[in-house]
């Protein structure tokens, strides 16, 4: 009787915790390209933390950590704040923090770039993956038009 007052209790708080079943819509955007390079020289080039400023075409600050490590904070245009929370010598996973939401974009996301190594690794296969909450979008239409949006600028 005791166990599952505890496990009752338990799931009651997880329910409690997590909020309103449905409220965030997650979707997934995977890009990839093959490369003719080395992952060393690949990531040479896309690795470091604010080398997304020369893609984007985007300012970009490291405002606090050491370039390419987990806790690491990277400042885009000024205004947004990305944290590195997971990385390896040829990858890293960045998030932003809901607090760091532009009110005119909503949008809570977190984003991985990864190199592969093909072909004995003389070549190199770039992979990106971006998920992000498109709840706040609201029609269909609109998060139909911002993953397309997303998409290009990613590519």
């Amino acid at each position: 009787m005791r166990k599952s007052f505890l496990a009752g209790a338990a799931i009651a708080a997880v329910l409690l915790v997590s909020g309103p079943a449905g409220a965030a819509e997650y979707t997934t955007i995977l890009l990839d390209k093959i490369v003719d390079r080395t992952p060393d020289q690949t990531w040479a080039k896309i690795g470091p933390y604010c080398a997304i400023a020369t893609w984007l075409k985007v300012t970009c600050v490291v405002t606090s950590g050491n370039q390419l490590s987990v806790g690491t904070n990277r400042r885009l245009n000024g205004k947004t704040d990305e944290i590195i929370v997971a990385q390896t010598p040829y990858s890293y996973t960045y998030g932003q923090q809901p607090s760091d939401i532009q009110p005119g974009s909503p949008i809570y996301y977190h984003g991985t770039l990864a190199v592969e190594p093909l072909d004995r690794g003389r070549k190199t296969k770039i992979v990106y993956t971006l998920l992000y909450d498109q709840a706040p979008l609201g029609t269909d239409q609109a998060k139909a038009e911002n993953r397309a949006a997303r998409t290009k600028r990613f590519t």
